[in-house]
């Protein structure tokens, strides 16, 4: 699962760079999503292929700090691009003959590193917090993944602090990028209903349709993880709804995006053929 989450994924990516007719916005984050994708696997599952390997089944305090910024750097950046991706299809339906104009390469730029920029910070900050926790260096933890919410749990559950980060992050990667996604989605689906075309609907349906679903995908199982670990103490529990979205939602997306997707579906049948 792992090699084909980063085959597919570096798959895109190199359909995008060799073809001059993806050199579009939409293929542009697309590519960055991918990026993300492999990234954020690659933070976690090989840990689990070691422990696969030696029988472990625990992570270390050590292992834990250091996985967790990363865990936490590319689940924001993916969370961030989703909106970003959003917005791009609302001006593409919505504003077609300002697209060109409003959604320009340096916006395109400038909204990747705004999904970068918000992500580390949050990062360190989660770094930040569980360090100020010093009493727990010794408890290990029975997930491959470093979840977050569990060392802060472990830290301490009652801490105003802890409160106030939870909160402050869950709007900021949580309540914002899903009420923009939502919002829209909500000016999207008019437009399209109004389109005369079929072939454009049908288009228009395609785009949105694989957004939507990878959307659904990353959110499910984030929120899926979210509710599991806190109605359920079970490590094997907790385990397999990591392995879903630290390895079977990394996984789907691409296939998701070329599946539904008539431009990267041509050129990933034509590898070989060269562009201008």
């Amino acid at each position: 699962m792992y090699l084909v989450t980063l085959l597919r994924n570096l798959l895109i990516i190199l359909a995008v760079s060799s073809d001059s007719h993806l050199h579009t916005p939409m293929y542009f984050f697309l590519c960055n999503l991918s990026w993300a994708d492999i990234a954020f696997t690659s933070a976690t599952v090989p840990k689990m292929i070691v422990d696969m390997q030696s029988h472990s089944r625990v992570i270390s305090h050590v292992g834990c700090l250091t996985r967790m910024p990363f865990l936490v750097l590319f689940a924001c950046i993916e969370d961030m691009l989703l909106t970003v991706m959003a917005y791009d299809c609302f001006v593409a339906i919505c504003r077609p003959l300002h697209y060109p104009v409003i959604v320009n390469p340096h916006l395109c730029v400038f909204l990747v590193l705004v999904s970068f920029f918000p992500s580390l910070l949050d990062s360190q900050l989660h770094s930040w917090i569980v360090l100020q926790f010093t009493f727990f260096k010794n408890v290990k933890i029975s997930n491959f993944v470093c979840e977050p919410s569990q060392l802060l749990n472990l830290a301490c559950s009652d801490s105003v602090i802890n409160s106030i980060f939870i909160y402050f992050d869950s709007t900021m990667f949580g309540f914002l990028p899903i009420s923009g996604i939502l919002l829209s989605y909500y000016k999207i689906v008019p437009s399209i209903l109004r389109i005369s075309s079929s072939d454009g609907k049908y288009k228009a349906f395609s785009t949105c349709g694989s957004h939507l679903a990878v959307v659904c995908l990353f959110y499910g199982t984030g929120v899926w993880g979210h509710l599991s670990s806190d109605v359920s103490s079970s490590p094997r529990k907790a385990a397999v709804t990591s392995v879903m979205y630290a390895v079977v939602t990394p996984m789907l997306n691409p296939f998701i995006y070329s599946l539904r997707n008539r431009d990267i579906k041509s050129v990933l049948r034509r590898p070989h053929s060269s562009t201008v």
